[in-house]
C-alpha cells in the first residue's frame, strides 16, 4: 500500500486530530480552571446534551445553510469574473484595481453596510458573506488561467474542440488546482464570516449561540458549539473535497505498469 494512499492519509489525519486533542487535555489540566479551558470531556459532554436538547443540530443546520448559499454564490460569481478577466486582457486592465479594492475593504465594514443598507434579514447577512469571498475566488481562478498552457490550448484548437470539450478535457483540469484552493480558503474563510454576520444580527445559528455564552462567560458551550462545525468543516474537506480533487487530478498520476 502506497504511503500516499486514502487509508493511510486517513490514519495520519486521526493520529494528528488525537494529538491535538491530548495537547488540549493537558493544556486543560496543567490550568485546572475549566471556565477558562475547559477539558475534552467536558466540552463533549455539553456537546451531547445540546444534540439532545435539539439545540444544537438546529442551529448548526441555520449556519450551514448560510455557508452553502454563500459558497455557491461566491464561487459561481467568482470564477465566471476569474475566467473572463484572465482570457480578456482588456477586462482585466479596467477592472483588475476593481479586485484590489474589494479584496482590501474589511469583511465587517461589508458585513455592516450591508445590514445597512438591506436591512436586518437573511438577504443582507448571505450576500455580505458572498461579497467578502467573490473577489477571492476571482483572483485566484484568474492566476489560474494566466497560468494554462498554451500548448494545449493550441491543440485543442488543432482538433477543432467545441466550448464545451476544450472547457471539461483542456481548461478545467488545469484549472482545478485554483479552483479546489479557492474551495477550501473558500469554506475556511466563508464559516468565520458567517459567524460575525451571526454574532451581529441574526437570532440563530452557530455565531448567535456563541455571542450568547460569550455574555454568560460559558468557555465550554463556545467550544462545543465552535467545534461542532469546526467538526462538520473536516468532514467536508476529507469526506468530499478531498475525493473530488483525487478524481479530478487522476490523470496527474504516473501510470504503474
Amino acid at each position: 500500500m502506497s504511503i500516499s494512499s486514502p487509508q493511510n492519509q486517513a490514519i495520519v489525519v486521526v493520529i494528528s486530530l488525537a494529538g491535538l486533542v491530548a495537547l488540549w487535555a493537558g493544556a486543560a489540566w496543567w490550568g485546572a480552571d475549566p471556565t477558562v479551558l475547559p477539558s475534552p470531556s467536558e466540552v463533549w459532554s455539553i456537546f451531547v446534551s445540546e444534540t439532545a436538547s435539539g439545540e444544537l443540530p438546529r442551529h448548526v443546520l441555520a449556519t450551514l445553510r448560510r455557508v452553502l448559499l454563500a459558497f455557491i454564490l461566491a464561487m459561481a460569481f467568482g470564477v465566471v469574473i476569474g475566467i473572463s478577466m484572465g482570457m480578456n486582457d482588456t477586462l482585466n486592465r479596467w477592472f483588475g484595481a476593481w479586485l484590489v479594492v474589494l479584496l482590501n475593504v474589511p469583511a465587517l465594514v461589508v458585513i455592516v453596510l450591508c445590514y445597512l443598507w438591506i436591512g436586518l434579514n437573511e438577504v443582507a447577512a448571505i450576500t455580505a458573506v458572498a461579497l467578502n469571498k467573490t473577489a477571492m475566488v476571482a483572483v485566484t481562478v484568474r492566476e489560474g488561467v494566466h497560468a494554462l498552457d498554451p500548448k494545449l490550448r493550441e491543440m485543442s484548437q488543432a482538433y477543432r474542440m467545441s466550448v464545451l470539450t476544450r472547457l471539461r478535457h483542456v481548461i478545467l483540469p488545469q484549472l482545478w488546482p485554483y479552483l479546489a484552493s479557492s474551495t477550501r480558503n473558500g469554506l475556511a474563510i466563508i464559516w468565520k464570516i458567517v459567524l460575525v454576520v451571526e454574532f451581529l444580527g441574526r437570532s440563530d445559528g452557530v455565531g448567535f449561540q456563541i455571542h450568547l455564552y460569550f455574555q454568560l462567560f460559558e468557555t465550554g458551550y463556545v467550544l462545543a458549539y465552535a467545534l461542532s462545525f469546526v467538526a462538520l468543516m473536516l468532514v467536508l474537506e476529507y469526506g468530499v473535497i478531498g475525493v473530488v480533487e483525487r478524481r479530478a487530478t487522476r490523470w496527474r498520476q504516473p501510470r504503474t505498469s
